[in-house]
């Protein structure tokens, strides 16, 4: 991580991840990404979704968890 979270921001960040998690198991998949970079940038290109999943998702299990959820948070969300 490149700086610092505040316990505070880190909690923002968790509601956010949670209310993405439709299902609630605690990772995104790549429908709930697709709705959450809809809500962020809804510019976004469908052929850029899914590579940026597969990006975020650095242990390749097909999910994106709170902790990969974070590192991309805190890297280039604002990229999207």
């Amino acid at each position: 991580m490149s700086t610092e979270l505040s316990p505070e921001k880190i909690e923002e960040i968790q509601k956010d991840f949670n209310f993405f998690d439709r299902d609630g198991n605690g990772q995104i998949d790549l429908q709930e990404f697709i709705e959450l970079l809809t809500v962020i940038s809804p510019k976004t290109k469908a052929s850029h979704v899914e590579e940026g999943f597969k990006l975020i998702d650095e242990n390749d299990d097909g999910y994106i968890d709170f902790d990969e959820f974070l590192d991309w948070w805190q890297e280039c969300w604002w990229e999207y």
